[in-house]
């Protein structure tokens, strides 16, 4: 059985994910373009197994009035946990791995489809070639500068479109295949 990995994130125009700092109250914040709804955020939820987190999305996440995954299996990567893993709060489970080892425990422990969170950590993904599918939520604001959603690769990674909603907010959602082989150039 193989895991299928999917990515579901917002950005700003110019490709951030978060202020310097990790900041997201763009995104958040009262007033911004997406405190009217979820976007389809709840649906693909409930199509996912198991939440894949860096550590420092992690963190953020604990910040939050809500532990928005339920009681799903959720995995924190960092280098701070053993490589078993140790217990975390909100019933996650921290642990040092690389993306392959991890789906291929992921696999083992019965999850179907897990959802992949945290800029190094999608980047971290591709780079190896586990992505199956993207979301990506662009939020009508610029930045100038921040954390970005993709960072530099050593392999081009392409992309076939699937389908692109354009809210009234001023987002702009498009869902992605991500294709296995990529154009040398």
């Amino acid at each position: 059985m193989s895991v299928q990995c999917s990515v579901f994130i917002a950005c700003n125009v110019d490709g951030y994910i978060a202020r310097p700092d990790g900041s997201i109250d763009w995104l958040t914040g009262p007033g911004s373009s997406t405190s009217t709804g979820d976007y389809g955020y709840s649906t693909f939820l409930n199509t996912i197994d198991a939440v894949v987190l860096g550590r420092k999305t992690y963190e953020l996440v604990e910040t939050f009035a809500e532990w928005p995954y339920g009681s799903r299996r959720v995995y924190v990567l960092s280098t701070r946990y053993p490589e078993g893993g140790k217990p975390v709060a909100g019933g996650a489970l921290g642990i040092s791995v690389g993306p392959s080892a991890l789906v291929e425990r992921m696999s083992t422990e019965g999850i179907h489809r897990a959802y992949i969170d945290g800029g190094k950590t999608v980047q971290g993904f591709l780079a190896a070639g586990l992505i199956d599918d993207i979301t990506i939520t662009r939020v009508p604001i610029l930045l100038g500068s921040g954390i970005p959603l993709f960072g530099t690769l050593s392999r081009e990674v392409g992309f076939r479109h699937l389908e692109t909603t354009s809210y009234t907010t001023g987002l702009v959602q498009s869902r992605y295949e991500v294709m296995r082989t990529a154009a040398k150039h």
